[in-house]
């Protein structure tokens, strides 16, 4: 390895690559870190570019995506922007939010960044890797998308791009629970050029249930072909519970997660329903609740899927004017004004708060102007061209309460019942900023009692939840995925000595 300006030789390192979006890259990534701290090893997560609306604020006031702040837990680290140089947050179909080193920077078309923003960005990204590198003894990178994504290669920073002007060994992950595993890994190596095909080092396969005696011919097969081995093979892990990084696509599943619902801790369950609005982020919110025994969550998207619930939330979205034009249009709006006129709980989080208030200004996100809210909270919202970046910390019914805030509204608080963290009260509709306050394990009790009271549910919170051991837990899941069904030996090989020598070149190579 070169040494850097100091004279201490780089970290090693490692690229988690994927076949598709969604096949594991971040889970691997964070086993793979939480493996190597428990040995020890001073081990930082990185990724160079990520396109999440789940986000969160470092110490130091700095946004970056959620999935690389659970890899930092993972690592036992604190989460900082170096993690996660480059984030996009979409706005549409087509355009994004560019956030550079913590800070939003601006507003930015698909074409316009991929042809030529991103690569302007390279240097940027190349000297965060550095300089986490020369702090730690490894870092674990992750990949977006797929690396054979043949038609922005060129524009490439955060797959073979990152990987080839670092010189790092990469390993893909496959989902073979979507079926064709062998033909993505196969295909995938194919479509990369020569020079890409040398980091290449081998492949783990990822959501395998079964017996894995079955799969070891493949295998052996994949290995002849690419001369590339396999360093693991993942079994299906059920209720892994981890950060999500796609804001796009939010299936409207019938529980959050995979998650097991305890039986209650009382009598009755707590049934809470998640609006499902157009550019959600930061839903991870509800993520606590759903860690409450004989709490159900779920997303919603019709009204008539209110009408059973003890709690609806409505969460933070990266367009507040059109999820309330989305709420109006489904009658989820109207359904909202009732069950805050019936004296039925109702949570807004960030944007869902500033919908819920008497009005917007908006002439920053939607440029829409001026547009009336709900009018269910007395509050005025503002949009301002700056972004609010901040970790606050209070109390509130009585409890200590720690959140994270990411929102450009400004929101004045003109009356209510009662304060609400930094929002307000109005009967059994609460509002905030405040994204995270849940974790804070009092606080999310007593407000489970107070909606549980005025839900009429005979709903009582377990004692001893604490959802910081339960992400623990998870993590140290994680870590054994890797410990107990991958070839971890092999890993730290690749690791500390980087790309292996001889690996074969798989026709076509890239187009």
């Amino acid at each position: 390895m070169t040494a850097d300006r100091s004279g201490r030789p780089p970290g090693g390192g490692l690229l988690v690559a994927g076949t598709t979006s969604d096949a594991g890259k971040s889970v691997v990534t964070a086993g793979i870190c939480r493996w190597l701290v428990r040995k020890g090893v001073k081990v930082a997560p990185f990724k160079a570019q990520n396109m999440s609306l789940n986000s969160f604020v470092t110490r130091d006031g700095a946004e970056i995506g959620r999935a690389q702040a659970m890899q930092a837990a993972a690592a036992r680290v604190e989460p900082s922007a170096l993690m996660n140089p480059v984030l996009l947050k979409p706005g549409s179909d087509r355009s994004s939010q560019v956030v550079l080193m913590g800070k939003a920077v601006g507003e930015l078309s698909a074409r316009g960044y991929h042809q030529g923003r991103q690569e302007q960005l390279f240097g940027t990204v190349t000297e965060c890797l550095a300089e986490l590198r020369r702090t730690h003894d490894a870092v674990i990178c992750e990949g977006a998308g797929s690396p054979a994504e043949i038609n922005l290669r060129r524009s490439d920073i955060v797959n073979m791009g990152i990987a080839r002007a670092a010189r790092l060994p990469v390993v893909v992950v496959g989902d073979i629970d979507r079926g064709g595993v062998f033909a993505s890994f196969f295909g995938t190596t194919a479509l990369l050029s020569r020079e890409d095909q040398e980091l290449i080092a081998g492949y783990v396969v990822n959501k395998f249930r079964g017996d894995v005696s079955l799969l070891e011919p493949g295998l052996e097969m994949l290995r002849d072909l690419t001369g590339r081995r396999t360093f693991g093979v993942l079994p299906f892990a059920h209720g892994l519970g981890i950060d999500e990084e796609d804001g796009l696509r939010v299936s409207l599943r019938g529980a959050v997660r995979e998650s097991v619902v305890a039986p209650p801790h009382g009598a009755d369950v707590l049934r809470v329903a998640v609006c499902a609005v157009p550019l959600m982020s930061n839903f991870t919110d509800v993520d606590a609740l759903a860690a409450e025994p004989g709490v159900v969550v779920r997303f919603v998207d019709r009204p008539e899927e209110l009408a059973d619930a003890d709690l609806v939330v409505v969460p933070g979205t990266r367009g507040t004017v059109r999820a309330l034009a989305w709420l109006r249009e489904r009658g989820l709006a109207d359904a909202l004004v009732r069950r805050a006129a019936e004296g039925r709980p109702v949570l807004g989080i960030c944007g869902g708060f500033q919908l819920l208030g008497e009005r917007i200004d908006d002439e920053v996100e939607s440029k829409a102007g001026t547009v009336e809210g709900l009018g269910l909270l007395p509050v005025r919202v503002r949009f301002a061209v700056g972004k609010t970046l901040a970790r606050p910390v209070g109390e509130a019914l009585g409890e200590h309460v720690e959140g994270y805030e990411i929102h450009h509204g400004v929101a004045k608080v003109l009356g209510g019942d009662e304060s609400f963290l930094d929002g307000c009260r109005v009967g059994a509709v609460w509002g905030t900023h405040w994204h995270g306050s849940l974790e804070s394990d009092g606080f999310r009790r007593a407000f489970l009692r107070e909606v549980a009271r005025a839900a009429g549910r005979a709903f009582v919170p377990a004692p001893d939840t604490s959802f910081a051991a339960l992400r623990e837990e998870q993590l140290d899941r994680l870590g054994d995925l890797i410990e107990e069904h991958a070839d971890t030996d092999a890993l730290l090989r690749l690791i500390e000595d980087g790309v292996p020598g001889g690996l074969s070149f798989i026709p076509p190579g890239a187009p």
